[in-house]
């Protein structure tokens, strides 16, 4: 049986384990995800994001046996690709639409944990809505925990990288474009900040027109307003993506996925290419990537300067020769250090 979760409410259902460790429905679960212990300020913070959730449409929560019929009883055939802990199938629904299933297939983690990033990637994904961020349809919780989410016919960034298809330049930077602006939406455009921790091409899916989605907030956190930063204690991601003040000392914040997409920039642009495209690409890129938070740039100005847009009009970037390092000077004459940018 199909059932519909209206928007006017939260999501009216929990995952609760019993003897022998599996899984049931039972009382009601906010999908809010905590960042740390309730404060009186995160609860009426979280109960004001609730009273949004009225305003959103309904999502459809799939039976085990609608997701066996759509996948072909999760058939390897239909297999798209993993991401991070769960294995992500094309289906079928019966009303003709073609979906992405994601299956929970974690094994290296506790099924309170699984249960926790479930809910916080639900949560998330159910609150969002941009172009450049995946779509959600549904979910599943009967045997196991599943999202239904709108189908991209290229699958993730990472075969179009480092597969057999190259992408030529064009295309290449209007998906680096398009990641720029999802994440700027994510970090100064919702009514929450969401960190993503874990900006990878493993997590960039592209759609017919090779449009960028941001997917797989399993890792994202919620930041209040009044939050400098949020600091953890279990450091997860993907290594090589990481930022120094993350890796270290669990500091997450806005910077953490800066310096993430300045490493995906990197891999982007290396092909034929642009050279001003690529000039402003690789300006991007070293913003980002500073081993000082407090030095990487806002995605605001990343995607400005992208996209060769600014309030003072085109970005002009002038190369000042300063040892091994460089000056650049854009359109609003504000100087910006890249280290090591020339050498």
């Amino acid at each position: 049986m199909v059932r519909r979760i209206a928007g006017t409410t939260s999501v009216a259902w929990s995952l609760r384990k019993r003897r022998g460790r599996q899984w049931k429905s039972a009382n009601s679960f906010s999908v809010i995800p905590l960042l740390t212990k309730s404060t009186k300020r995160y609860e009426e913070e979280e109960e004001e994001l609730l009273e949004r959730t009225r305003e959103k449409p309904s999502w459809r929560s799939f039976s085990y046996s609608e997701l066996v019929d759509a996948t072909d009883n999760f058939n390897p055939e239909n297999l798209l690709g993993i991401a991070g802990h769960a294995e992500v199938y094309k289906g079928h629904l019966p009303d003709g639409r073609i979906v992405a299933v994601k299956k929970i297939v974690s094994i290296d983690k506790e099924e309170d944990d699984q249960a926790r990033d479930f809910l916080t990637e639900l949560g998330i994904i159910s609150h969002i809505n941009h172009p450049n961020a995946a779509h959600l349809i549904g979910f599943g919780i009967d045997r196991g925990l599943h999202l239904v989410l709108e189908f991209s016919p290229y699958g993730y960034l990472t075969a179009m990288l480092f597969g057999s298809v190259c992408l030529d330049w064009k295309t290449r930077f209007k998906v680096a474009v398009g990641i720029a602006e999802g994440l700027k939406y994510l970090h100064h455009d919702c009514r929450r900040r969401i960190i993503h921790r874990d900006i990878t091409a493993s997590n960039i899916l592209l759609t017919e027109d090779y449009k960028a989605q941001i997917s797989d907030f399993g890792l994202a956190k919620w930041l209040p307003e009044q939050w400098h930063n949020h600091v953890v204690h279990h450091i997860e991601g993907t290594f090589g993506y990481l930022a120094p003040e993350y890796f270290m000392h669990g500091i997450v914040d806005e910077k953490t996925d800066v310096f993430a997409f300045g490493v995906l920039l990197l891999e982007i642009v290396t092909d034929n290419f642009d050279p001003n495209e690529m000039q402003r690409a690789m300006v991007a890129a070293s913003m980002c990537i500073s081993r000082l938070a407090n030095m990487r740039q806002t995605m605001t100005k990343v995607v400005q300067l992208l996209k060769n847009e600014d309030e003072d009009g085109p970005v002009e970037l002038h190369r000042i020769p300063c040892g091994r390092k460089a000056v650049i000077v854009d359109g609003s004459l504000e100087r910006l250090q890249l280290q090591q940018l020339y050498k």
